[in-house]
Order: structure tokens, then C-alpha cells, then sequence
């Protein structure tokens, strides 16, 4: 028996010190790379259709929680409509559009709310609007980024910069780590994983101004930016997590957790370098 035992407890696979399930990660997003590429590249409407879906889960995630942990009150089923029509406002109106999409739904969630209880209503106000804000707004951003010239470039650079900031720090964290940047919020995020993240995020930002035929300092710009804001994204939701008593938003994402949990830091770093692109643009070399 002792043997047996002994034997079965060898078999049990180790967690990563990351704790994650690689293969499944791995495998998870090479199908939404894939899906990404295609929608950046070749069939536009596959990129929004896959923004609609990802704030759609986003909002339920976020809504879910809130509401289940802490009592909210925020309309789920009209805030993961809102949430799934925006990005189709963004893409087909542009920015003002987006504007009122934001706007309006969020008066929408706001009065469907009115007709309810009395109590709570300014929390699930409240909760209303960081939801349209924080999942909605911020990725639909991107869509406004992939109208302008050379915007598939730009917005695939911010991804890959972002996931790459990902890699790295996990990389470089797993090797390496062992200074906590915020131990009460993230203990496995390190500072040695945050400069990993600089330094692999600057080398591929060059790579990328290359292929846009951009001047190469603009890598070093936007690197150093969206490891800041995807730094600042990846904590926000730890925050939000832990406020709320939950270690992922879902398990939609085998080996990722939920939606929310892979865009965290690339919603921050969306907004970042959009606003990045815009200020660089009067320098650019493709004027």
C-alpha cells in the first residue's frame, strides 16, 4: 500500500511556480493569436466580432462578481448587451460614437436599476459605470486605433507588446524573482519580473517601429509606457480580486482563468498606446 502510494503521489504533476496550466495556456492563446491575426490582417469584422465577445464575457465577469461578492445590484443582462454593442459603435462611428455608446448604455443600466429596490442604488450606479468603463470603453479603443492609417500595425504592436510584457515578466519572474513589487496584492508579481518585462518589451517595441517604418526610438517610447500601464492594468484587477474574494474572474480560458484575468494589463495598455500613437503621430516618418 505504502508503495502504491508513494508511487501515485509521483505521478501528480507539479504546479508551475507561476501556477498555471502551460499547455492549456499555451494552446488557448495560440487559437485567439490566430483569431487576432486573421481579424487584424484579413477579415476586419472577425476583429470586432471577437472585441464584442470579450466584453460581452468581460462585463458578465465583472458584473458577476461584484454583484455575487459584494452585493452590487448591477444589471447583468443589459450591461453584457451594452457591453457586446459598443465595440460595433466604436468600429463603424469612431470615437464620438463610442463616446455616446458609453454614455447611453450607461444611463440605460442606471435607470433599469431606478425600477428596482431602493436600496443599493448608488452602488450598483456606481458598479454600472466601472463596468461600461473599465471593460467596454477601454477596449474599444482599439478599434478606433485599427481605423486610423496603419492601424493594424499599431494595434498588433500594442498586443504583442502587451502579451510580450506578460511573457517576459513570467520568464523573468519565474528565474529570477524574488523581490514582491505589491506582496498584499500580487505576491508572485516581482520587480524582477517588471524589468524583464522593460527590457523584452523595448526590443520587441524596436522590432515592431521597424516593420511600421517608424523612427526606432518610438519602441523605447511605447515600451516603456505600456510596461507601465499593463504593470498598473494587472494590479488594478489583483485589487479588484482580492477586494472582492476571488482568485479568477471565471474559468472560461482553460489555464488562463478568465476573460478579464488575459485582459487585464492589454486594456490598460490599449488605452495607453493609443494615446502613445496619437501624441507621437506629428513625428512620424509616414506622414
Amino acid at each position: 500500500m505504502s508503495n502504491m502510494l508513494s508511487t501515485d503521489t509521483a505521478k501528480e504533476p507539479k504546479p508551475s511556480k507561476a501556477g498555471r496550466n502551460l499547455p492549456a495556456a499555451i494552446s488557448v492563446g495560440v487559437v485567439l493569436g490566430a483569431g487576432l491575426a486573421v481579424g487584424l490582417f484579413y477579415v476586419p469584422v472577425i476583429l470586432v466580432v471577437l472585441a464584442a465577445a470579450a466584453t460581452a464575457v468581460g462585463a458578465w465577469e465583472v458584473t458577476h462578481g461584484l454583484n455575487q461578492k459584494r452585493g452590487m445590484g448591477i444589471p447583468v443582462v443589459p450591461a453584457v448587451i451594452a457591453a457586446a454593442i459598443v465595440p460595433f459603435f466604436a468600429y463603424y462611428g469612431g470615437g464620438q460614437w463610442l463616446i455616446f455608446a458609453v454614455v447611453a448604455f450607461s444611463l440605460v443600466l442606471i435607470g433599469w436599476r431606478a425600477c428596482g429596490p431602493k436600496n443599493g442604488m448608488i452602488m450598483s450606479m456606481m458598479g454600472s459605470m466601472f463596468v461600461m468603463s473599465w471593460v467596454p470603453l477601454l477596449i474599444s479603443l482599439a478599434l478606433l486605433l485599427f481605423r486610423q492609417d496603419a492601424g493594424a500595425g499599431k494595434v498588433f504592436t500594442i498586443l504583442i507588446m502587451a502579451i510580450g510584457n506578460d511573457t517576459w515578466g513570467y520568464v523573468a519572474g519565474v528565474l529570477w524573482g524574488k523581490h514582491p513589487m505589491a506582496p498584499k496584492i500580487s505576491p508572485k508579481k516581482t520587480w524582477e519580473g517588471f524589468a524583464g518585462s522593460m527590457v523584452g518589451s523595448i526590443v520587441v517595441g524596436v522590432i515592431c517601429m521597424f516593420f511600421l517604418g517608424e523612427p526606432l526610438w518610438f519602441g523605447f517610447i511605447i515600451a516603456f509606457f505600456l510596461v507601465i500601464a499593463s504593470t498598473v492594468g494587472d494590479l488594478s484587477e489583483s485589487m479588484v480580486k482580492r477586494e472582492i474574494g476571488i482568485k479568477d474572474m471565471s474559468n472560461i480560458l482553460p489555464g488562463h482563468g478568465g476573460v478579464m484575468d488575459r485582459l487585464d494589463s492589454i486594456v490598460f495598455a490599449i488605452a495607453a498606446g493609443y494615446v502613445i500613437f496619437e501624441l507621437l503621430a506629428p513625428f512620424s516618418t509616414n506622414l
